[in-house]
């Protein structure tokens, strides 16, 4: 055990001997590391410390530089400080000066003021003495003589005003009516017209005569067919390739001559089939009604139109009235009536549009017997339309009080598309029965030479003899000749009277 023991401290010990030998090989080799890690930290830190120095150095004259700045600002600000001081200074001086200067002011204002109020006190009492002197000498108190000179003034203003009225109206009467011309001409020559024309017949054509066969059928069922369902006298006859269709409404005329179109493209003619063409073809001019209403008013530019006033209005094309188309004629009002309303500077839309609807009542189907302008104005009472639209319709024949400006606008250009040249049509016959009896009309008065009906029997012109018929009564019997044409007789437009009284002085000299 103890050898052992002996054996393990002799190990210890040996191991102990070689770790002090290493130990100090090792310390050496330390030693001369760390003189190393020395020398650098050394070196280091010198140049750490130089780099410090310059660091601090150039701070510093940073520093140095915002100090100064800051300096300098400090200093101007000082400066502009005393130099606002003394401006200061200088106006508070100027402020007090102004101040002693008020006050001296106010002190002799003071004094003018209770001057003048002394001398108002005196002028007052003079005025005063001066009323009671004049008072005296006219027996009349101030309060008379204000009355009676507000008076004379009175009548002097209403004398003055009357002159300046009566010379208005004598100037306006002497430019109104060139005015008016001048507006109407102005607005027929920017005014596109057309010749649209209707009749009562309608011709429709067919390639070879056997066709008329087929359309009359056995025993003629196929054309009463047609006549049943349309309405309209179709005349089969010896014309070579036509069939004459018979109607005085346009719309039973179309639908006629377009069934008649399909049945004889089709081939297909027997009492059944021309029920269902003509049903189909009605349908189809309906649509096509409403179409050409609406295209009317966007042409216009009319909006808002009720759509049933559409639909009659797309049925004025398809009615003519003297054989004028009423469409046309009827967009022919509208438009010179917003012209004219314009050259007025009235409404133009509200012009347009009852000049467009003024006819209406000659498509409703309603009440015959009343005049169509009547009928027209209750319809588009009921659609909504404005009083002023309303009362143009009802008024452009005089069967109501006109109660706006837009009214006798209507009235005149309904006129004017009316008696254009050749925009409707009359018979000769009845033209010149017409002008028989204008001129027939004004003979029956006693002292009447001659009369003359001229521009188509628009004017009516009376010489009457100076001796039986004075200045006066040639007046008067213009007015009985205009009366008696307006009561019986029917004439287009309206009949200008002119009476022509002259007296002639005859001498010779032989």
């Amino acid at each position: 055990m103890i050898e052992i023991i002996i054996a393990v401290v002799g190990l210890i010990i040996g191991g102990g001997i070689s770790f002090f030998v290493l130990n100090s090989k090792n310390s050496v080799k330390a030693k001369l590391i760390i003189e190393d890690a020395n020398k650098q930290a050394e070196q280091i830190k010198k140049e750490k410390l130089l780099q410090a120095k310059e660091k601090f150095i150039e701070l510093k004259s940073e520093h140095e530089k915002v100090i100064n700045k800051k300096n300098n600002d400090i200093n101007n600000t000082h400066q502009r400080v005393k130099q606002k001081e003394t401006i200061l200074n200088q106006k508070l001086a100027e402020v007090n000066k102004q101040d002693a200067n008020f006050k001296k002011l106010s002190l002799e204002i003071k004094q003018q003021r209770s001057a003048i109020d002394r001398k108002q006190v005196e002028l007052d009492k003079s005025h005063k003495n001066q009323v009671e002197q004049l008072e005296q000498i006219s027996n009349l108190s101030a309060a008379e003589a204000k009355s009676q000179l507000i008076e004379n003034l009175k009548d002097e203003a209403k004398t003055e005003a009357l002159s300046i009225v009566n010379n208005t109206i004598e100037e306006a009467k002497l430019t109104a009516k060139q005015e008016a011309k001048k507006i109407v001409i102005q607005t027929i020559q920017r005014i596109a017209t057309e010749e649209a024309v209707d009749n009562a017949v309608s011709v429709f054509n067919i390639d070879n005569d056997a066709v008329k066969g087929r359309i009359i059928g056995r025993e003629g069922r196929n054309i009463r067919a047609i006549e049943a369902a349309t309405g309209v006298d179709i005349v089969v006859d010896d014309t070579p390739g036509a069939i004459v269709l018979s109607c005085f409404d346009s719309v039973r005329r179309e639908v006629a001559r377009l069934s008649l179109h399909k049945l004889v493209t089709d081939g297909r003619i027997h009492p059944a089939r021309i029920e269902e063409v003509v049903k189909k073809t009605s349908k189809e001019i309906e649509d096509e009604i409403i179409q050409i209403g609406k295209k009317t008013t966007i042409d216009l530019g009319i909006h808002g139109l009720h759509p049933e006033l559409i639909k009659m209005v797309g049925r004025m094309r398809y009615r003519s009235s003297y054989g004028q188309n009423l469409l046309q004629h009827s967009r022919e009002t509208a438009n010179m009536c917003a012209t004219m309303a314009s050259e007025l500077s009235l409404n133009t839309k509200y012009a347009k549009r009852a000049g467009l609807l003024h006819d209406i009542g000659k498509v409703s189907p309603d009440d015959a017997e009343t005049p169509h302008a009547i009928i027209g104005m209750q319809l588009a009472e009921k659609y909504g339309e404005k009083p002023e639209v309303c009362n143009a319709i009802g008024a452009h024949h005089d069967e109501v009080e006109m109660t706006s400006l837009i009214s006798p606008l209507v009235q005149v250009c309904d006129g004017v598309s009316g008696a254009r040249p050749g925009a409707r049509r009359a018979m000769t016959d009845q033209y010149i029965k017409r002008i028989k009896e204008l001129e027939e009309t004004a003979l029956g008065y006693p002292g009447v030479l001659k009369s003359y009906a001229i521009q188509a029997g628009r004017e009516l012109r009376v010489v009457v003899e100076s001796e039986k018929v004075t200045d006066e009564k040639a007046s008067e019997l213009a007015f009985q000749i205009s009366d008696k044409i307006q009561n019986e007789m029917t004439y287009p437009g309206q009949v200008k009277v002119t009476v022509i009284r002259e007296t002639r002085s005859i001498s010779y000299a032989k």
